[in-house]
């Protein structure tokens, strides 16, 4: 049998009280758990009688029609923002492994169906882990680009902050909206979740939510995407590390990719008159968004000057303010 007896329990109560929307999730939280088990042909049939049912239900819902997906409701509204990303990997600058990770998830996601016959489940739980504005929120709003799904960013202030209490039952909420609603579900700064549970002045709070999350993170299903961001992942508890499937570094970028970070954002000036290696030594040290700001901040300065040429006066001057408030 996949189901636990707390998963039967839960079906009974949602069945007795007509909440078709959590009867779903915890059918789908089954599925996952099966497919695990190595019960893929029963996971994938599971998973698809709870889409048929879903879309006979939908067609009785009248003119009006569904609730569109970027619109959380009730409390969940004030956990989730959400919106349609339309950034692509193309329109970033990384490095050769981490697009291939990264495109590694996107052939799992879409070839999931193939996989689940097998057994296996794609890639689905992923950690970005890396100094700040080096690229790992972005990507997440470029997978789900990709992937032609909505993006979902969980406000952690809400979560934990305001309901230190109840932040388990927030995180109920949270992960019932990635059984029932597929997208991309981003825990940015997760350090304020996932930091130790030695770590703190509530040791035995912070032990609960997070063995919460874990608990949670393991029953994902694998349509949505989960993706925690951390600038910090030497204070994560040591086990998240062995519940995600996919860990993926992000660093400060090197020279050559600095300079195309620029180069992106300068597109519609006329860069000609940039001797680039004198501006490439003075990139160091500064992340992916830092450069974008300092893009910016030149050709601002020349626009406003009433010119579309950058030069080198103009981008040098910028970085140096940049690397003045790094080191601020």
């Amino acid at each position: 049998m996949a189901a636990s007896a707390e998963h039967l329990k839960a079906l009974v109560r949602a069945h007795a009280e007509e909440d078709d929307d959590r009867f779903y999730s915890i059918a789908l939280q089954v599925a996952a758990k099966s497919a695990r088990q190595g019960h893929g042909k029963f996971a994938v049939e599971l998973r698809e009688l709870v889409e048929s049912m879903r879309q006979r239900g939908a067609k009785t819902i009248g003119a009006a029609g569904p609730t569109p997906v970027v619109q959380p409701r009730g409390e969940l509204s004030s956990l989730l923002t959400a919106w349609y990303p339309d950034i692509r990997l193309d329109d970033m600058t990384l490095s050769s492994e981490l697009r291939a990770s990264l495109d590694r998830v996107l052939h799992e996601q879409r070839q999931r169906a193939r996989l689940e016959r097998f057994g296996f489940t794609p890639v689905h739980r992923i950690l970005h882990s890396g100094p700040p504005g080096t690229g790992k929120s972005m990507t997440a709003a470029a997978l789900a680009g990709e992937l032609s799904l909505p993006l979902f960013t969980i406000r952690l202030d809400a979560l934990i902050s305001r309901f230190m209490g109840e932040t388990a039952s927030k995180l109920r909420l949270v992960f019932d909206a990635v059984a029932q609603t597929r997208a991309v579900y981003l825990f940015d700064e997760f350090d304020a979740l996932g930091a130790q549970r030695a770590v703190g002045n509530d040791v035995g709070e912070a032990r609960r939510i997070l063995n919460s999350f874990l608990l949670f993170l393991d029953e994902a299903p694998s349509e949505s995407l989960v993706v925690a961001a951390t600038n910090h992942h030497e204070i994560l508890d040591r086990a998240l590390f062995r519940r995600f499937d996919l860990v993926i570094a992000y660093e400060a970028p090197t020279p050559e990719q600095a300079v195309e970070v620029m180069h992106r954002r300068l597109a519609g000036m006329d860069t000609s008159a940039v001797q680039w290696p004198f501006v490439t030594e003075r990139v160091a040290g500064l992340s992916h968004a830092e450069l974008v700001k300092a893009a910016e901040s030149a050709a601002k300065q020349a626009i406003l000057g009433g010119a579309d040429v950058i030069d080198d006066r103009l981008l040098l001057d910028a970085l140096s303010e940049r690397h003045a408030l790094h080191h601020a």
